[in-house]
């Protein structure tokens, strides 16, 4: 485990070179699988790195899956073996594969305009090729911009950033070694507004810090919001100027 020195040095930089409330370097690209899927991104946000494919709306496999007013949302969560250091192969069947799954079809059951395909289904694929902390904010940034692909009308951008709390020091979007060191919150909002769709804290805090490091996650979900809306935009032109819409 990394001291505290290392993490956050008294100049105030972090390990990595960047100010507390700076959020990791950020590239995203949409519509990167169009063969395979109906909506695709890539999401990396520092050395994270998640790929996400949409199929749907479509009519469901199974009838179970069949809700009468509303879309099905599924949520697969692959984590490949190389993505970390250790390289341990998770299985389906990880808590916290499972847990993630969960979060992220909760957010999303929200943000989609469900009632306008009754009796479908949506399938959401992820695929995290690599963890450097963040991995749940990265499967939810490139879930909304595979979604937005695919063409399924959703109220607003899903954004999701981490925030951790060092003694009174408050820092945006975590790499790995700062998650493993300090406890910290992910926190999803549902456009440029204060609507938070997913707030989840990893360890125990005092309740006088919960605030500071809520605020700084919300204005971290509100930079990457421009972010991804710069590329949607730039993405739209583009197809546009090239008469493929």
């Amino acid at each position: 485990m990394a001291s505290r020195m290392e993490i956050f040095s008294p100049e105030g930089l972090r390990i990595d070179g960047r100010r507390w409330n700076e959020v990791r370097h950020f590239r995203c690209a949409i519509n990167t699988h169009p063969v395979s899927s109906d909506g695709s991104a890539i999401i990396e946000q520092g050395n994270t790195k998640v790929i996400c494919n949409v199929i749907g709306p479509v009519e469901p496999t199974l009838r179970s899956r069949v809700v009468p007013d509303r879309v099905s949302i599924s949520v697969k969560v692959v984590v490949a073996p190389f993505s970390t250091i250790d390289r341990r192969k998770r299985s389906q069947n990880d808590s916290r594969i499972q847990e993630m799954c969960s979060s992220i079809q909760h957010v999303f059951e929200d943000a989609v305009i469900a009632h306008l395909f009754p009796r479908s289904q949506i399938d959401v694929n992820l695929y995290v090729v690599a963890q450097d902390g963040g991995v749940l904010q990265a499967c939810i940034n490139a879930t909304t911009l595979a979604l937005i692909d695919a063409g399924v009308p959703m109220y607003d951008y899903v954004c999701a950033c981490t925030a951790g709390m060092l003694d009174r020091e408050v820092l945006l979007d975590l790499n790995r070694i700062e998650e493993s060191d300090m406890p910290f919150l992910t926190m999803a909002t549902i456009g440029s507004k204060r609507k938070v769709a997913l707030l989840q804290l990893e360890m125990k805090v005092q309740f006088d810090r919960l605030e500071p490091m809520m605020a700084a996650s919300m204005s971290g979900c509100h930079h990457i919001r421009d972010l991804m809306d710069n590329e949607v935009r730039k993405h739209g032109k583009s197809r546009l100027e090239r008469g493929s819409l």
